[in-house]
């Protein structure tokens, strides 16, 4: 086996393939000793709460799964924290936009029971739907009567007493122009009841054009570019950037991952809307997200990073912890440790 591979006529093919193998390792281990450079430091003194962070809450809370005795002894939990704002799955939205009212039977006593027991807590209805933008099925933003049947179901939320409404409408393509007239027509409708309108934001191209690129070989752009996550975040009250499923193997390529999130996302979000950042309260291993690397304390340590280097007096801005039924008590302790305080 030794002889045949120093045979003299395999010299060039050996050379192409070494050459071949460095173009494709080399981006990477750059790639990753920037992100364990973007992790080293000390966060700024300051860079915690703004008690302005959110929580996702799963379907339980309102299909009555979760009591009175369920309210009490969350709104215990939160009363020590900057958690302001309770996305409460109220969906999904069918596909043609619209959501029947039988989804959320428990909405109006779950929100009138967060209400007396956590004052300044808003309840907001969490509403999404895959989109048809990678197969046949899904929901179609290209069509302006699904558009219009979307902004119904946010008015139908809103009537039953919801405090707000966050959309999460996924995979959806960067550049995507029916998205951004979606909400401008959403934000009309929320503006004139004086309630948020929030969204959970795709991750921003690492690298110029990583969107293009990955839609090109994989037919999955994955992430938008920072222009349009800009353009969202002008269109909204409150952005929530999902900063986990990062596929990143080491806690501290992700923290420099999120670092990096972190201060592309305050370059372009305007002062007037709330940037959150989210942490992965959830513990699955799969291909997009290795528990042992998307911690929460790697997560609230690379947030910090990024305020502090970009934008560390900035007011409105906090993180989102996902998702409540998955959490664990380290998830909640490392919150609270490396963010609350």
């Amino acid at each position: 086996m030794v002889r045949v591979w120093r045979n003299p006529r395999l010299r060039w093919p050996k050379r192409i393939a070494l050459t071949l193998l460095l173009v494709l390792l080399l981006p990477s281990l750059a790639a990753g000793i920037a992100l364990r450079v973007n992790y080293a430091g000390d966060p700024a003194a300051g860079t915690l709460t703004r008690n302005r962070d959110a929580l996702w809450l799963g379907h339980a809370w309102v299909d009555g799964r979760k009591g009175d005795a369920d309210v009490e002894a969350l709104a215990a939990r939160l009363r020590s924290t900057g958690i302001r704002d309770l996305y409460v799955h109220a969906g999904p939205l069918e596909h043609d936009g619209t959501l029947p009212a039988a989804a959320y039977p428990g909405a109006g006593r779950l929100i009138a029971a967060v209400h007396r027991q956590l004052s300044g807590v808003r309840v907001q209805a969490w509403l999404g739907d895959e989109l048809a933008s990678e197969g046949p099925v899904g929901l179609r933003l290209d069509r302006a009567a699904t558009r219009s049947a979307v902004v119904r179901s946010a008015r139908q939320v809103l009537a039953a007493g919801f405090d707000g409404v966050h959309f999460d409408l996924e995979p959806l393509h960067s550049g995507d122009r029916d998205y951004l007239s979606l909400l401008d027509d959403l934000h009309r409708v929320t503006r004139a009841r004086g309630v948020p309108l929030s969204v959970a934001a795709h991750q921003i191209d690492p690298l110029p054009a990583a969107h293009a690129i990955r839609g090109t070989l994989t037919g999955h752009p994955k992430w938008w570019s920072q222009s349009y996550f800009g353009q969202v975040a002008r269109r909204v009250d409150q952005i929530a950037l999902m900063s986990y499923d990062t596929a990143l193997p080491l806690e501290s390529l992700y923290g420099g991952y999120v670092a990096q999130q972190t201060s592309l996302a305050l370059e372009v979000t305007p002062k007037s809307t709330d940037l959150l950042m989210g942490l992965p309260f959830f513990h699955e291993d799969d291909m997009s997200h290795h528990g042992s690397a998307e911690t929460v304390a790697a997560a609230v340590r690379g947030t910090r990073l990024g305020l502090s280097r970009t934008d560390r007096h900035r007011e409105r801005f906090g993180v989102a912890l996902y998702v409540d039924f998955a959490a664990t008590e380290k998830d909640w302790t490392a919150y609270r440790e490396g963010w609350v305080r």
